[in-house]
């Protein structure tokens, strides 16, 4: 089992950038393909990145493609998303989840995950 829990979130203006940190629990944390999701108030879960337990591989939605970076750092047993130019779109919670084993599979769906961390506010003002 593994706890996640995010931050790094904020206000920012339209073309600025937010670095993510989601801190997860737990001593292997390596074995854990983890994914960024972001939800906006009326909207469902959208899915943003995910990466896989080594690192070397990565999935980005096609509307944050070039603008996001996922990354980790399997010694701090943090997963990371720095986030550029961002948009007044981009405004959301953003959550982080974890998922036991490959990235193999539905890996854009919420319900491939089997951990979610509370989530943290990204605000963009235009």
């Amino acid at each position: 089992q593994v706890q996640l829990g995010e931050s790094g979130g904020g206000l920012v203006q339209a073309g600025g950038s937010l670095r993510l940190s989601c801190a997860a629990s737990g001593r292997t944390f390596s074995w854990y393909a983890m994914g960024w999701f972001r939800q906006a108030p009326g909207k469902e879960r959208e899915f943003m990145s995910a990466i896989s337990g080594g690192g070397g591989i990565t999935y980005y939605a096609d509307s944050v493609k070039g603008r996001f970076t996922i990354s980790r750092d399997n010694a701090k047993n943090t997963v990371y998303l720095q986030m550029n130019s961002l948009k007044p779109e981009d405004t959301a919670v953003y959550y982080c989840a974890a998922k036991g084993g490959t990235l193999s599979g539905t890996y854009y769906y919420p319900n491939f995950y089997a951990y979610w961390g509370q989530g943290t506010q990204v605000t963009v003002s235009s």
